[in-house]
């Protein structure tokens, strides 16, 4: 079938075409294109937004919500007199109004093992825009299965991270990045931690940024690396995700080989018993540097923090990255975690213990006991 764009295509796209690395046969390919956003929220609205004024011809959005008006905050696809209607409704009302060249389904439920096989199967690639590890799970799970691409995206805070997992292809899934879950109460949701508004439009466009590539076959993708952008102190970093040979479900004897769903709970961790924990005193660790004995300390505080004051020799991983770090840490060594005063750390303990790690402790009272130690002896 020949794919034509009318004259009217023709001038809205003209500043594409004026690309070589795109030009009339790359919009064609814009225009074939069929992309499923996962959730119509913070991350699938910016996205969305650029997709459809780009010109990909069938959009998709699976999600089962309605608008809040705390969603307004960050999720700008809808206005105030949207409140209380289906998003992916509203979505596809206002994307249209922006490009009515394309075809936009509108997907009124919540994805599930049952209903996502048929959904997905239909689509050439999946931007993942879920705000919770059940779906993100879920969504990783479909996309290995149905060989589908997934652009891969998540905010916390002031802080966002994208990447593109093709394990299909021989890379990497989201699951070798993160093999478990972490424990119900460590990670908090946008609703309980907050989210600076402009995070999730800062990632959502870099998704869309990664779709498009994707689609027109250009540039150097995010395949194997994760991309983590800090909006405090405006600096990208950049991590290398390696395939998991191991991985239960695209390693080399996986242990997950049909669809299911796994049920995580987003709540706070304040009801964590941290009184059984391992400890270390600041003067215990200070004896153990002293005498190069084998142990390797992690500051989980953020790097302003950890500029301002940090123990000689120490490693900084934010307590909002560790969770995507851990293949830097030693399982045959003893680990000490550093934060202010301990709070943080102790988190940053329960999540390494579920995660297999044993030879762990938390500095008790933190860098400021640490300092409060080094003052005392001078």
């Amino acid at each position: 079938m020949s794919i034509e764009l009318s004259n009217e295509e023709l001038q809205r796209y003209s500043r594409h075409l004026l690309l070589p690395e795109v030009g009339l046969k790359g919009q064609k390919k814009l225009k074939t294109a069929k992309v499923l956003c996962v959730g119509a929220g913070g991350l699938t609205s910016p996205a969305a937004l650029y997709l459809a004024a780009a010109g990909v011809g069938h959009l998709g959005f699976i999600d089962g919500d309605i608008v809040a008006l705390s969603n307004l905050q960050r999720q700008i696809l809808y206005h105030t007199s949207d409140v209380g209607q289906k998003k992916v409704e509203c979505a596809k009302e206002k994307l249209l109004q922006i490009n009515p060249h394309i075809n936009i389904q509108a997907h009124d439920i919540f994805l599930t093992a049952k209903n996502g096989k048929t959904i997905v199967t239909s689509y050439d690639l999946i931007l993942d825009g879920s705000d919770n590890f059940s779906t993100r799970y879920l969504t990783n799970d479909l996309a290995f299965f149905l060989n589908k691409p997934l652009i891969y995206g998540s905010v916390f805070r002031f802080e966002g991270q994208c990447t593109l997992f093709e394990a299909h292809r021989e890379g990497p899934c989201y699951r070798c990045l993160f093999p478990e879950p972490p424990p119900q109460g460590l990670i908090p949701s946008c609703s309980e931690a907050g989210v600076l508004g402009i995070v999730p439009g800062i990632i959502g466009t870099l998704q869309a940024m990664e779709t498009l590539k994707w689609i027109l076959n250009i540039g150097t993708s995010l395949r194997g690396r994760l991309l983590q952008w800090n909006a405090l102190i405006m600096k990208f970093r950049e991590f290398q995700i390696r395939k998991n040979p191991h991985c239960p479900l695209c390693g080399t004897h996986p242990t997950i080989t049909t669809l299911a769903e796994e049920k995580i709970s987003c709540t706070t961790s304040m009801n964590s018993d941290l009184s059984s924990i391992p400890t270390i005193t600041v003067e215990e660790l200070e004896k153990k540097l002293q005498q190069h004995h084998p142990i390797k300390l992690i500051d989980v505080r953020e790097p302003e923090e950890y500029e301002i004051a940090h123990i000689e020799g120490s490693q900084l991983i934010p307590l909002g990255e560790l969770i995507s770090r851990t293949n830097e840490l030693p399982h045959d060594e003893e680990i000490a975690l550093l934060c202010r005063s301990g709070g943080r750390s102790a988190q940053a303990l329960l999540w390494l213990q579920e995660a297999g790690f044993s030879k762990l402790y938390n500095v008790e009272g933190g860098i400021l006991a640490w300092q409060l130690l080094r003052s005392s002896e001078s």
